[in-house]
C-alpha cells in the first residue's frame, strides 16, 4: 500500500510540487484516471504558508496538502453513486470521471479540503497520486519527482515503517498522508538588565509545564533571546535567574505562539 510522507522541516516553499501537478494535469486528459484539471481554481497539491509568532520573534513554515487517500475515506462514504469513488489495491483513492455526477457531497465531506468541482465538466476532481504514471512505469508522482529538497517521499508503507513511527497525520480517517516535523508552539522573549541597559546573555531560563511538572531549560543567547520550541498546547510557568536576580512569569498559555517581549531582570 502506497503512502506519502512529507517532511515539513525540508520544505522551503519553492512551489515546485504545485507547479509540477499543474503541468501534469492542467489541459491533459488522463481518463479513466482523471479528466483535465482546470488551469485555475484548483490545486490538487496546495502549499499552505504559516507565519507564527509576532515581530520580531517570527517563524514561518510551509505545509503541502493533497488528498490523503484515506483508508476510511469520508468522500467514499458520502458518495451515493456506486463506484464513482473507489480505492485501488495500492491504496490510491480515485474519482471516476465517467461516473461522477458533480453532486459535491464528497467535496463537503473531505477534511483536507482537497476535492474540487470542475464546473465546466460538472465533476469532482482531486489528486490521483499520478496513478496514470505509476501504471506506466513511474515510481513516484510528479510532485514527489519535482521536489528539489526531497521533502516529499512516496512508496510502500512496509518500506517506510521507521519514518511512519515518527510521523503524524492531520485527520483520523486512516490517512495515507504523513507529516514529519510539523512545528508545535513556542515561547520566546528577550532578557535585559535595566541597570546597564544591555541585553543579558547566558541567563538560565526554566519553563515548567503547569500540568505535568516537566521542566525544560535553556540559556539566553548573545542577543538576550531565549526560545522554547515544539511545545504542546497548555499552561507554563517561566522562571528566569542569574546572579541572585530572578523573574517569574506564570500561566503562559500556548494556545497560540507566545512572544513575551522584553523582560527586565
Amino acid at each position: 500500500m502506497k503512502i506519502f510522507i512529507i517532511d515539513i522541516a525540508r520544505c522551503n516553499g519553492c512551489y515546485c510540487c504545485q507547479i509540477a501537478c499543474k503541468d501534469e494535469h492542467a489541459g491533459n486528459d488522463w481518463a479513466p484516471y482523471a479528466k483535465p484539471q482546470p488551469e485555475s481554481g484548483q490545486f490538487w497539491v496546495k502549499l499552505n504558508e504559516f507565519v507564527k509568532g509576532t515581530v520580531p520573534k517570527v517563524k514561518m513554515h510551509y505545509q503541502p496538502v493533497l488528498c490523503a487517500h484515506c483508508d476510511n475515506a469520508p468522500c467514499m462514504k458520502a458518495c451515493t453513486v456506486e463506484g464513482a469513488i473507489y480505492k485501488r489495491e495500492d491504496g490510491l483513492v480515485i474519482i471516476d470521471p465517467a461516473k461522477c455526477t458533480g453532486c459535491e457531497d464528497c467535496i463537503d465531506a473531505c477534511p483536507y479540503h482537497a476535492i474540487f468541482l470542475n464546473t465546466e465538466l460538472n465533476i469532482a476532481q482531486k489528486c490521483t497520486g499520478c496513478a496514470h504514471l505509476l501504471d506506466n512505469g513511474w515510481e513516484v508522482p510528479r510532485c514527489v519527482d519535482a521536489c528539489p529538497t526531497e521533502c516529499f517521499k512516496f512508496g510502500e508503507e512496509s518500506e517506510m515503517t521507521d519514518l511512519v513511527k515518527e510521523a503524524e497525520t492531520i485527520s483520523d480517517t486512516g490517512s495515507r498522508l504523513y507529516y514529519l516535523n510539523i512545528p508545535k508552539k513556542f515561547i520566546t522573549g528577550t532578557v535585559y538588565d535595566p541597570e546597564v541597559s544591555e541585553v543579558a546573555a547566558g541567563v538560565t531560563c526554566a519553563l515548567v509545564d503547569d500540568i505535568s511538572g516537566e521542566t525544560m531549560t535553556t540559556v539566553t543567547d548573545a542577543f538576550g533571546d531565549f526560545w522554547f520550541e515544539n511545545l504542546p498546547q497548555g499552561s507554563f510557568t517561566l522562571d528566569i535567574r542569574k546572579d541572585g536576580k530572578s523573574v517569574n512569569v506564570p500561566s503562559i498559555n500556548t494556545e497560540e505562539d507566545v512572544n513575551l517581549g522584553e523582560i527586565a531582570l
